[in-house]
């Protein structure tokens, strides 16, 4: 049996929120990538914040033209959480949109390109079912193109992609 330190271990005690539930406080980097901690970071999305679903879009735009599609998600995350049962599915979508922004900009190309394509399935299947071409404005037949063409790209070249120059337009 080995007797080498575990990683709770080092001594330091684990990163708590405000209720003291285990969250790791490190700085991140705009694709959500964890620095050291004292680094200069981006600042985090607040968890937990309830948007109406204009401020949702509104808010994850600015992040994902600012390079940041990692926060991004986090937005998306927050809306399905706290928005209607039947909605879900949009906003899950349009996360896994960003997760897989967020991967291909990081250089993990085949993940980021199976999460656009499943996210595009996910906002087009919703759309079909809800009858909503453009929910809150969201123009889901050009995010499904742009998901499915940046998928392609990313597929045939395996390359990272700027994040900023690769966003989509939610209301575009």
């Amino acid at each position: 049996m080995s007797s080498a330190p575990g990683p709770y271990d080092s001594g330091r005690e684990r990163d708590r929120d405000e209720e003291g539930r285990a969250r790791n406080q490190r700085p991140r980097d705009g694709l959500g990538r964890p620095l050291p901690y004292g680094a200069d970071g981006v600042p985090r999305q607040p968890e937990g914040v309830v948007r109406t679903p204009e401020e949702s879009v509104t808010e994850a735009q600015a992040l994902l033209d600012a390079g940041q599609p990692f926060h991004a998600h986090e937005v998306f995350e927050d809306a399905w959480k706290s928005g209607p049962e039947g909605e879900r599915g949009l906003w899950q979508g349009l996360a896994q949109l960003a997760v897989g922004l967020t991967h291909s900009a990081r250089g993990n190309t085949k993940g980021g390109a199976r999460l656009l394509l499943r996210g595009a399935g996910a906002i087009g299947e919703w759309s079909a079912r809800a009858g909503q071409p453009r929910p809150y404005g969201i123009g889901v037949a050009a995010l499904v193109s742009w998901a499915e063409a940046l998928a392609e790209v990313l597929e045939r070249e395996g390359v990272a992609v700027d994040a900023a120059a690769h966003a989509p337009r939610l209301r575009g």
